[in-house]
């Protein structure tokens, strides 16, 4: 199997999906002749024509909107939203209705779209191209939310989201774009090539969506955690010593709450990490279905470790960033309580 980092994977997870169903088609801003601004839909207008390919006006409302009606008379748009930051704009439409459209309808019309949006920080974006919302729409009855965090996941959920026929927010990490990132900014880049998650197979195949996966076995802490928090966790992990079993999410919405169950049950402690904000952050909703699920089995407080209560900080961005350090931190605050 060929090495890929993210945006090749991405890539090719479209490029599998136009070339089987001639349902299936982009837009979205830049993605048609210029490849898109992270080049995850590069040559894919070359390929599939304008017609299947194709740039719209900066306006996500009206391309979420646009894409509702598509789904309902049996297309399978995707629908690209340069940077999360900015998909607040379509809110409505992907809560009043994409949500709603199956139950609405009383299932005779469904709305099989899928909307990917770069999202997360560390790249210096500032507080309009680092936000992470999905705790926003994890609130939201009737849409799944995706968030992988290797090339190879990247593919197969992308695939499962767009053959799911309802409507799928696909999240990517967009400091994992081009290798994994362990949260040391003053590191250099490692690439995906030899890293866990780069051998991607070249045609089609499903990451089933809803199901969580083990990054990391280990018997004494669970973090849970998805996108570049994963690698973080790993991170924090090697440098503590601590033998924590870290849980890949994949999908937060739905969540894989047997997976988590059965792994704080083993070890008795949990530590949620996520980069958004702390207040409603999705975190808040882990903890709540641990508790609820484990308690018995619980040897010490649940702890949370997340971006502050504040728009992203430019200046400040390490700062704000949950890193190695911060997530170190918190284990081993789980472990003395």
């Amino acid at each position: 199997m060929p090495a890929m980092n993210m945006v090749q994977a991405l890539n090719s997870a479209m490029d599998v999906l136009l070339r089987n169903d001639p349902n299936v088609l982009i837009f979205g801003e830049d993605v048609g002749f210029f490849g898109g601004v992270f080049r995850c839909t590069d040559g894919l207008q070359q390929r599939y024509s304008s017609q299947r390919v194709f740039d719209a006006p900066i306006a996500e409302g009206g391309l979420i909107a646009i894409a509702i009606g598509m789904g309902a008379y049996g297309l399978r748009p995707i629908v690209e939203c340069q940077f999360a930051d900015y998909i607040y704009p379509g809110f409505d439409q992907i809560v009043s209705e994409a949500a709603r459209l199956r139950y609405r309808s009383g299932g005779e019309f469904t709305s099989p779209i899928t909307i990917r949006s770069p999202y997360g920080g560390g790249i210096f974006g500032g507080q309009t191209h680092s936000q992470s919302p999905e705790g926003l729409f994890s609130h939201v009855c009737g849409i799944k939310t995706v968030i992988p965090s290797n090339p190879y996941d990247a593919k197969g959920l992308l695939i499962s989201a767009v053959e799911d026929d309802d409507p799928v927010l696909f999240f990517e990490p967009k400091r994992l774009y081009n290798g994994p990132f362990d949260g040391h900014h003053d590191r250099p880049l490692k690439p995906w090539t030899d890293q866990a998650g780069a051998d991607v197979p070249a045609g089609h195949y499903k990451v089933p969506l809803g199901k969580a996966a083990i990054a990391r076995e280990g018997s004494e802490l669970t973090i849970l955690a998805y996108g570049t928090m994963v690698h973080v966790a790993l991170t924090a992990t090697q440098e503590t010593g601590i033998d924590a079993e870290i849980i890949d999410l994949r999908t937060i919405l739905p969540v894989d709450i047997e997976t988590i169950e059965e792994s704080v049950k083993k070890t008795g402690r949990c530590l949620i990490v996520h980069e958004a904000t702390r207040t409603g952050g999705f975190g808040a909703e882990l903890s709540a279905l641990v508790q609820e699920r484990c308690f018995h089995h619980l040897e010490a407080p649940i702890e949370r470790v997340t971006g502050w209560d504040t728009p992203y900080p430019h200046t400040f961005e390490w700062q704000y960033f949950p890193g190695p350090k911060r997530v170190g931190e918190g284990m081993r605050k789980v472990m003395a309580g």
